[in-house]
């Protein structure tokens, strides 16, 4: 057999992008019985998936709302706000897509965004649970729910529409008098705040060492994965051909599961979608004074998210509205603690600096989960916004289940690409 010849190797699907939504999407689709290949540039889970609250959710019934009060445009407007912040060129060269993201999410855009997430949500939890089961990943999750803290009588009653939908769906919470909150987290100081307790949900000690372990289930099942760069996807004689560092990989089938670089691939196919990158950090704290939390914690009016984790508190930010590889902005970071710390003492930094990271958005808030409308072969799984922790399990099996021709456990159609069809 000659070198060349060794080189080249050939797969039923290749994945590309190893976020917990390709590694999920991969290990499903090895699990129905396919040669699979992942592709990253990087060590997986080492973007998006490894920055977040390590959260998984069962509400969410509504999308992330853009602030209509005074006062929150007012402190969004002159750099105070912790929940939006934002760089002038980019809000600008966004504001169509936020036209598009604010009627989405009003009205019958809320209603449909209801109707199509609440199947994948009501199993969310269980999925992860099922691959965590398998890979040794369960020990880093935790069943207490989490918990929404309300600043103002204001801001818990914009929380009706969640609550409504809630009931309607019938997923569980408790709604909190600032007394319950320091009953159930004795390490707030809760004075005057009331919360909202999503007991159905559970969260995880460590999301990239969840996502390494869900990784290592699929090398250990057969999978294979190597490192390269998914821009140098080519179609050549009806199948995909990708240069990876040992050698070249073929395959009838390829998977967009990139996040926020998913368009980077897409637009060299011909392909547009309106995927926009909402960037987000996070910094580690030793808690101070014996301080501590039991479960994730998200203050809703400020946009911030506490989680205990296995090292420290990670504090995560809100939105950031910045190009997507801009460098860093160090503000974000110190104006989410100042706030954070109105909550609990957080303590020294565990970490040299903030991490950063880009959530994938669509002007739905609804990922695209299937074939593509125009390119035979191509499959998507992208655009889960704040979500992709929570559904990556979910849609990874549910894309599998599409290309292998199984009957979809729940109706697709609402995630179809062909919703941003011109």
């Amino acid at each position: 057999m000659t070198k060349q010849a060794r080189q080249l190797q050939t797969f039923d699907v290749v994945v590309l992008g190893a976020g917990i939504v390709g590694v999920s999407t991969a290990l499903h689709l090895r699990r129905l019985g396919l040669d699979v290949a992942l592709i990253d540039r990087r060590h997986p889970g080492e973007e998006a998936s490894f920055g977040n609250a390590g959260i998984v959710q069962c509400n969410g019934f509504v999308p992330h709302p853009i602030p209509n009060r005074a006062l929150q445009l007012l402190s969004i407007l002159f750099g105070q706000s912790t929940a939006i912040s934002y760089d002038p060129a980019t809000l600008i060269r966004l504001a169509p897509w936020l036209q598009r993201y604010r009627l989405a999410s009003s009205g019958r855009g809320m209603e449909t965004y209801s109707r199509v997430m609440a199947p994948l949500r009501a199993l969310a939890v269980q999925e992860h649970l099922d691959i965590a089961s398998t890979t040794n990943a369960d020990r880093f999750y935790r069943h207490g729910g989490w918990l929404h803290l309300f600043r103002s009588d204001a801001s818990f009653q914009k929380s009706e529409n969640e609550r409504h939908y809630a009931r309607v769906f019938g997923v569980a919470f408790d709604e909190l008098t600032p007394g319950e909150v320091t009953a159930l987290e004795p390490g707030l100081k809760a004075h005057g705040l009331r919360g909202l307790h999503w007991t159905d949900s559970c969260s995880v000690s460590s999301p990239g060492a969840v996502l390494d372990a869900f990784w290592r289930g699929f090398v250990q099942e057969g999978g294979k994965y190597f490192r390269g760069d998914a821009r140098a996807l080519k179609r050549q004689s009806g199948a995909w051909h990708l240069e990876v560092e040992r050698g070249t990989i073929s395959s009838a089938n390829v998977v967009v599961a990139l996040g926020a670089w998913s368009q980077d691939v897409l637009s060299r196919l011909g392909e547009d979608y309106p995927l926009v990158a909402k960037r987000g950090y996070h910094m580690h704290y030793r808690p101070a004074h014996g301080a501590g939390l039991s479960r994730p914690v998200v203050d809703v009016e400020n946009g911030f998210a506490l989680t205990p984790t296995d090292n420290g508190i990670r504090l995560t930010t809100g939105v950031e509205l910045a190009p997507r590889d801009a460098p860093a902005n160090p503000a974000i970071i110190k104006r989410a603690r100042r706030r954070a710390e109105e909550l609990i003492p957080l303590g020294r930094e565990l970490l040299e600096k903030p991490w950063l990271g880009s959530r994938p958005c669509l002007p739905d808030s609804m990922p695209i989960v299937g074939a593509s409308p125009h390119t035979p072969g191509l499959w998507l799984n992208f655009g889960h916004a704040h979500d992709g922790f929570t559904l990556g399990p979910v849609t990874g099996r549910l894309l599998a289940y599409m290309i292998v021709g199984k009957t979809p456990f729940l109706d697709p159609s609402g995630l179809s690409a062909s919703r941003f069809a011109e």
